[in-house]
């Protein structure tokens, strides 16, 4: 029991007399709890300030809502966290403030997911959605929208007037081009046919350079600005309430324009730089058991809730994997962490060797890969610069090695060797993936069309070996 007597012993930093806090108590303990807000704040919409991002980023490259869709077979000139190049993607940018939106996909091998601006899983589309690549036609409909739905539609409602739908064609037995065109033959229009439509354009900006992630303001105070953009502009999430009360305390509320004095802008950009490096302390050095894949590897889950895309247990939202994804990664779907044979896809992530030593760019390291690998469809292994989380940038000019296309001349029935280092080793052409000497780097497995030894443990990747 603690006795009013005892109450300086108790409060820490903090002094009272009488029971009141004197002058320089006040100013430390508001600072101290507004800080605290602020870093928990941050944590929890980074999701949302890094959907912002892509939307910026998209218009960089003349990709604007309702007016032009992109095309891209992905390079490591576009920055966006764990992007890869197995597949074209098709980034469709929506706004459906004017009305609900039909998106029509074609029969074909074609995954697609619509997100709103929060990363939070509307609909999956294409072969992991309801019309199981078959083609269809895909009713978006806006927040609060209560005007009629016709039949002959599957019907999502979205929760921001903002979305993004990213669809990717599968390249079958490598035709890129093909699936490039597969992705144009997508279709958008109003639902209501009066409404003011022109058909929008596609563009290909493969070849311009593009950054969808929020790096330039992540560690500073161009993270809240973009955060009361979104809370100002798009409708509140019921499930959010508690934490939207957290930013208004912080001066970032829906109506109210953000100024923030000097106490408040070294307070946030202070939860800025401490967030983020949280966020990256959970990412790379995670200690939850359920994060190992094999027993005794280093190889680690990607997504660490595989019951669905938003992370819910049935008692709780599990944040420790939310934000992990979303430091490394964007969008979240079911398709993307169902751990079963005929899922979509699986990702597995590897950032230290056989040591437990964190990879580094200084040093060369093999992998032998068994083969074959337990992949309906294909499989790749794509290489990430630690600091930006985007695909590696070297005079090489690659990230991934694919079964498609590097490895497509390798035996399926026999290990295959594969080097990662500053140089090449003798003999390892098209076998090999330059890094950075002085950054680290971790990569993303992939196995698409996944079968059963995947999960069962009759296949296991070794860990990365130093040569």
């Amino acid at each position: 029991m603690i006795f009013m007597s005892d109450i300086d012993a108790v409060t820490g930093p903090y002094s009272f007399t009488g029971g009141f806090p004197d002058e320089q108590t006040i100013q430390r303990a508001y600072d101290d709890a507004d800080l605290n807000r602020a870093v928990q704040a941050y944590r929890f919409f980074f999701p949302t300030v890094s959907g912002a991002a892509m939307f910026r980023g998209n218009e960089q490259v003349g990709v604007y809502l309702n007016k032009s869709f992109g095309v891209l077979d992905t390079q490591p000139r576009q920055v966006g966290f764990t992007l890869n190049s197995d597949t074209p993607y098709g980034p469709v940018g929506l706004d459906l403030r004017p009305g609900p939106l039909v998106v029509e996909l074609p029969p074909g091998p074609l995954l697609g997911a619509a997100m709103d601006i929060n990363q939070r899983w509307i609909a999956d589309l294409g072969v992991p959605g309801p019309d199981a690549g078959n083609g269809g036609k895909h009713l978006l409909l806006p927040p609060g929208w209560d005007g009629d739905v016709p039949d002959g539609y599957f019907v999502a409602r979205a929760t921001s007037y903002r979305v993004i739908v990213g669809v990717r064609s599968l390249p079958v037995g490598g035709d890129m081009a093909g699936a490039n065109e597969r992705l144009q033959t997508i279709v958008v229009h109003p639902l209501d046919p009066d409404q003011d439509w022109t058909p929008p354009t596609w563009v290909d900006f493969t070849d311009l350079d593009q950054d969808i992630t929020p790096l330039t303001w992540e560690t500073n105070l161009g993270y809240w600005r973009a955060l009361h953009q979104v809370v100002d502009t798009e409708p509140h999430l019921e499930a959010f309430g508690p934490l939207y009360g957290e930013l208004a305390v912080l001066g970032i509320a829906k109506g109210r324009p953000f100024e923030p004095d000097e106490r408040q802008t070294r307070i946030l950009e202070q939860a800025a730089v401490l967030g983020s490096g949280q966020m990256r302390v959970q990412a790379f050095a995670d200690r939850r058991p359920d994060r190992v894949v094999w027993d005794d590897s280093q190889w680690q889950w990607a997504g660490l809730r595989p019951e669905n895309g938003d992370f819910y247990t049935p008692d709780y939202l599990d944040v420790d994997a939310r934000e992990k994804w979303f430091y490394q990664a964007i969008a979240a779907s079911p398709a993307m962490f169902r751990r079963q044979e005929g899922a979509g896809s699986l990702y597995w992530l590897g950032l230290r060797d056989s040591t437990g030593s964190y990879l580094d760019g200084s040093r060369a390291y093999r992998l032998l890969v068994p083969q074959p690998v337990p992949a309906r469809l294909f499989w790749s292994i794509t290489v990430y610069d630690a600091e930006t989380r985007s695909q590696i940038a070297t005079d090489q000019n690659r990230a991934a090695l694919r079964s498609l296309f590097e490895l497509a001349d390798v035996d399926p029935d026999r290990p295959v060797e594969l080097r990662f280092g500053p140089d090449r080793g003798d003999g390892f052409e098209g076998r090999w993936i330059q890094t950075i000497p002085g950054k680290g780097w971790f990569v993303y497995f992939r196995i698409y069309g996944p079968q059963g030894p995947a999960f069962n443990g009759d296949w296991a990747l070794p860990d990365f070996q130093q040569v």
